[in-house]
């Protein structure tokens, strides 16, 4: 017996529940009831639709430290046909572009190409620092991504902060050309006057990309060039 067709209110419930996860990253049927005010029934309803339609994977969910009675629960992980519903890239057209110039100007264009991508976040990062100057550079970081499509967030850790990122527009391009992400990493290290780490990216096939700020050490001696900005 074929599906009844979903009606509009499905189809708005079955976003939220997608767009959860690409914002969250990997998460449960519980964890997505509880952040979204849904009945566990019509969350797993949904995921099924979604792994169906080849937006959004299962995976067992990792378990650190002693494991209590049963298995672990599934996590849903979306997939690259899940990002495209929320962002299409010409990434055939951009790769084939960087191919050519890979070509005809040696690969060491290709990072100039980057840097001159990353040139318009960092104007863009100091034009909302003149406006908010009050706010941490790292919020104020997150906020210029945001605005760029990559859906970022900012999660305060023990040893400092990790700036998130769940959404990346490019990673297919990435994923053939990882100077986007090292270019990236090092504008990152810039903008914030640290030195950063990059733990994990979508390009890489992570859920989504992860750079660790550690807490700022004050050294009078070598000072930030953008301290004092």
């Amino acid at each position: 017996m074929a599906p009844a067709p979903a009606v509009d209110g499905d189809a708005t419930t079955r976003e939220r529940v997608a767009r959860s996860i690409l914002q969250y990253g990997p998460s449960t049927a519980a964890q997505l009831a509880e952040r979204l005010h849904l009945t566990p029934a019509a969350v797993r309803r949904h995921l099924a639709t979604l792994v169906e339609a080849g937006h959004l994977v299962p995976r067992r969910e990792r378990v650190f430290g002693p494991r209590g009675r049963g298995r672990p629960a599934n996590v849903f992980v979306i997939t690259d046909q899940g990002r495209c519903e929320f962002y299409q890239a010409y990434d055939d057209l951009a790769i084939k572009a960087l191919d050519y110039l890979r070509e005809s100007a040696g690969p060491h264009a290709v990072e100039q190409f980057a840097e001159y991508l990353f040139a318009a976040v960092a104007a863009r990062f100091d034009d909302v620092r003149t406006d908010e100057q009050d706010l941490p550079r790292v919020e104020t970081l997150a906020e210029v991504l945001s605005e760029q499509g990559y859906l970022a967030g900012v999660e305060p850790i023990e040893s400092g902060t990790q700036l998130c990122q769940y959404h990346c527009p490019v990673a297919h391009v990435a994923e053939r050309y990882p100077q986007l992400c090292d270019v990236e990493t090092r504008v990152f290290a810039d903008l914030l006057g640290s030195h950063v780490q990059r733990l994990a990216t979508i390009a890489r096939g992570d859920g989504i990309c992860t750079t660790h700020v550690p807490k700022p050490v004050p050294n009078p001696l070598h000072p930030s060039p953008r301290e004092n900005q």
